[in-house]
């Protein structure tokens, strides 16, 4: 119970050391979501050409997500005519090469781990340029092909009342990964001795070694069943046990191989398509971190390795409590800002599943009962709510 406990408090001053880089990622994210309409997205992803795969990653990264999210985002916009590979290289984005994730990594682990993540997830985005098309040729994949005029069109004039229903909604969808990520950190470090690591993990093999842990960390990422943000502590747990600085990545990559959303993509895209992507999924995780690592050596730019301990183990007048004051602030300014009546015509709802705010103009699923039109982010927090009101 005594190492329970140190453990929940290893997870308690991890949040503390990362909270206002959570509420500095979720406020521009919020920004960036309510003025960039995602019907505009899809129009530039029609095909997987340079440009094309461009748009889709710069669309990726402000338009961040949790990674079952992202998958509904991805799977709508090829529903309604963006080209596939071009839709997972957005769903690859909107995970991988966030703000939110990058200010994590640079707090809990270090600024190589935040740099590599955005070079390793723009090799990771390469080779899914290179690789889906071949992948999935022979396979029929389903594509509505809907034009613009087919979507619903409205008039969208968004505010910051919309930014922070963003932010608010990111957070609520994201609160459980988060909350299981930090307590899972904490309590590793203290329940799990470092033999247990190292008997998973190759250490001091070499070449080897650096393939092996590349390989086998996104299959930890697969059965702990967190995604996005929420990894970026038990993959610091990882780091500081022995795990290397491939391996590490590559965990960190693997959040959209969590077991749930494998279930996912074989019911949005059928047994075959859905095997191939994971097997590609993970073939181009481990290659990124693999080759990442490699970079990284090369540069003499891999972290030194220290015990998983907080630097702050109070609160008192330092860099980050200062900093965190300031997210408290900014916390109060988005709660007033959400708390506003909306005008009388707003694009913007909230999924009455998980709560995210999506633009009604661009909704991935909408059902109306009653009456009454509810929009949702994904078709699954349709069906959900649909079976919620079918009881």
């Amino acid at each position: 119970m005594t190492s329970v406990f140190h453990g929940l408090q290893d997870s308690w001053w991890m949040f503390y050391e990362t909270f206002w880089a959570l509420i500095f990622g979720f406020s521009l994210s919020g920004v960036i979501q309510a003025f960039v309409s995602r019907t505009k997205m899809q129009s530039l992803l029609g095909d997987h050409t340079a440009p094309s795969i461009a748009h889709a990653s710069f669309f990726g990264v402000i338009s961040s997500s949790c990674s079952y999210a992202a998958s509904g985002l991805a799977h709508s916009l090829h529903k309604k005519g963006a080209d596939f590979t071009a839709s997972m290289v957005f769903m690859f984005a909107s995970t991988n090469l966030v703000i939110e994730l990058g200010l994590v990594l640079w707090v809990l682990v270090g600024w190589q781990f935040a740099a590599a993540e955005f070079i390793g997830g723009a090799l990771m985005i390469l080779m899914l340029w290179a690789l889906l098309p071949w992948a999935t040729r022979g396979l029929a994949i389903s594509n509505r092909g809907l034009s613009m005029a087919d979507d619903q069109a409205m008039p969208s004039n968004p505010t910051l009342r919309d930014a922070a229903g963003f932010a608010i909604g990111d957070f609520r969808m994201m609160r459980f990964e988060l909350v299981i990520g930090f307590v899972l950190a904490g309590l590793a470090t203290r329940l799990i001795p470092t033999h247990i690591w190292l008997s998973l993990f190759l250490n001091g093999h070499g070449w080897a070694a650096q393939v092996e842990n590349a390989v086998i960390g996104p299959v930890i990422a697969c059965i702990s069943f967190v995604c996005s943000v929420g990894n970026i502590p038990l993959a610091a747990a990882l780091w500081h046990a022995g795990i290397t600085f491939g391996g590490t990545i590559s965990f960190i990559f693997a959040d959209l191989l969590s077991l749930p959303l494998i279930l996912l993509y074989r019911k949005y895209f059928g047994p075959r398509l859905a095997y191939r992507l994971v097997l590609v999924f993970w073939g181009v995780m481990s290659l990124s971190g693999l080759v990442t690592d490699r970079i990284f050596t090369a540069l003499g730019w891999i972290p030194a390795r220290h015990p998983v301990a907080m630097s702050i183990r109070h609160i008192g007048l330092n860099v980050t409590t200062i900093l965190n004051a300031i997210s408290l602030l900014i916390v109060g300014i988005i709660i007033w800002l959400y708390a506003r009546k909306p005008g009388e015509i707003s694009d913007f709802a909230i999924d009455p599943v998980c709560g995210m705010q999506v633009r009604k103009s661009d909704a991935a699923a909408i059902a109306t009962i009653n009456g009454v039109t509810y929009y949702f982010c994904m078709e699954g927090c349709k069906e959900s709510f649909l079976s919620r009101q079918a009881q």
